[in-house]
């Protein structure tokens, strides 16, 4: 989140009103057809929040010395993409690898081949493709790819983390489940974040898809500043 200009603001609550009437014309058809995803980084160890680290002690124990600890150098970035039945692709960034125009259309290729399998059923052009404005994801490149595959991108307005389920609903939550964790590899750092996102009951999605509903219209009263919780 940054602070938001006047145009900003405006761009906020036109998107979402445009998405709210998309709803209110398809209720819950809409929802079923968004396919949301971003990337982030998984160190290899997170420390606790304080609230995490926080103990009962009678009032009279000596205060325990803590010390100061920071995430860990080793990394793994990892793309998620999900819908409201559950996850469709979890990819992982070779080595050294960045994220950047060629390497995100060849994601989204993947990304077809694993919806095609577990979604036979759906035409390619009833899915709405939810990601926000980084520059890979909004290149000329990008675009051309994802009208190749038959998928329409949802306006996604600027500087909105709030509007996209990838950073309100799934990456804290998953963050904090393995936080604490010391992963010796790469290899145990992306186990750990598979296994916690196919352990998610289909109602944790759902929410997560559901909950953009919620979100725009308080965009919207809000006249486009952000939505808290």
């Amino acid at each position: 989140p940054r602070s938001l200009t006047v145009d900003h603001k405006s761009q906020r609550k036109d998107i979402a009103s445009d998405l709210l009437q998309c709803f209110e014309a398809d209720g819950e058809a809409f929802l079923s057809q968004i396919v949301t995803g971003d990337e982030t980084w998984v160190h290899h160890f997170e420390p606790e929040t304080k609230r995490q680290s926080m103990e009962w002690r009678h009032v009279d124990s000596p205060q325990k010395k803590k010390f100061k600890t920071v995430p860990s150098a080793g990394k793994v970035m990892i793309t998620v993409f999900w819908d409201s039945e559950g996850p469709i692709l979890i990819d992982v960034m070779p080595k050294g690898g960045t994220i950047n125009s060629e390497s995100y259309v060849k994601t989204l290729d993947k990304l077809k081949q694993r919806f095609r399998r577990l979604q036979r059923h759906v035409n390619p052009g009833e899915v709405f493709i939810q990601h926000d404005n980084a520059r890979p994801h909004t290149s000329l490149r990008t675009s051309a790819h994802i009208a190749k595959l038959g998928w329409t991108v949802l306006p996604h307005p600027p500087y909105s983390p709030d509007l996209a389920p990838s950073d309100f609903h799934l990456f804290e939550p998953l963050k904090n489940a393995i936080r604490g964790r010391r992963f010796e590899d790469d290899d145990e750092v992306i186990d750990a974040v598979k296994t916690w996102l196919r352990r998610q009951s289909t109602d944790f999605y759902r929410q997560g898809i559901h909950a953009l509903v919620s979100r725009w219209r308080k965009a919207v009263e809000r006249e486009g500043d952000y939505v808290e919780k």
